[in-house]
């Protein structure tokens, strides 16, 4: 049985409906689950829009549904849009398909940026904390690189830099190896199972069933639903 002081998350009876030209879609009918923390959890299910709109309220990005969603304690739906922003700069490390890099700014550049709308951070920590989390993932010789002088493969390693730079609660990826060559998605996925070894709390969202499997627990969505659970 776990220990519900330490989940990072809880959802209870989560629905979000979309509306268009009157007509109401229902995306999420009604979802429950939890995520420990320290635990690696996937998310697994068909290609849709089921897991993007999931993960966009797991990230504090979408505050629009009913039901329960707990994160570290807090009310989700009781959160003014201001104390949303702060938690999720402060307690969410995300990790996208595209990478996101911004290609005019180096590698520690790209690391560093998140860190820079924390308020009390000084540059010579931001500076360090980047450097601590490039290492972590195998690129601080590319300190600075900018975006286009790396593979795709390294481009992913420095988004996941980015997203632990901040220490998180949460670690986020949706569909991290999608813009991968098989080589490359491999080497991501040991980097997150590395990761999640050393005490990082992971919910990766994917329709990769090889790459769920690596997870602790799994859980599987289809049609708004969890159909499965590991």
């Amino acid at each position: 049985m776990s220990d519900v002081a330490s989940r990072v998350l809880e959802v209870q009876s989560l629905r979000r409906s979309f509306f268009s030209n009157g007509v109401e879609t229902n995306v999420l009918n009604g979802i429950d689950f939890f995520v420990q923390q320290g635990e690696y959890l996937a998310i697994s299910g068909p290609s849709g829009s089921v897991k993007s709109t999931l993960l966009a309220i797991l990230g504090l990005l979408d505050a629009v549904f009913t039901g329960t969603y707990l994160f570290n304690g807090y009310d989700v739906a009781a959160l003014s849009g201001k104390e949303r922003t702060r938690i999720r700069n402060q307690e969410i490390g995300f990790i996208f398909q595209e990478f996101n890099l911004v290609a005019d700014l180096t590698v520690q550049e790209n690391v560093e940026l998140p860190l820079t709308y924390r308020d009390g951070i000084s540059a010579k920590l931001c500076r360090q904390q980047a450097r601590d989390s490039l290492k972590r993932v195998g690129m601080q010789h590319d300190l600075n690189h900018y975006p286009s002088e790396l593979s795709g493969g390294q481009q992913q390693r420095v988004a996941v830099a980015r997203a632990l730079a901040g220490s998180p609660s949460l670690l986020l990826a949706d569909e991290p190896t999608g813009n991968l060559d098989s080589v490359s998605g491999h080497t991501v996925m040991d980097l997150l199972s590395e990761l999640n070894r050393e005490g990082t709390t992971i919910c990766l969202v994917t329709h990769n069933r090889e790459f769920a499997a690596r997870a602790k627990r799994v859980i599987e969505i289809a049609d708004g639903r969890i159909k499965n659970r590991g």
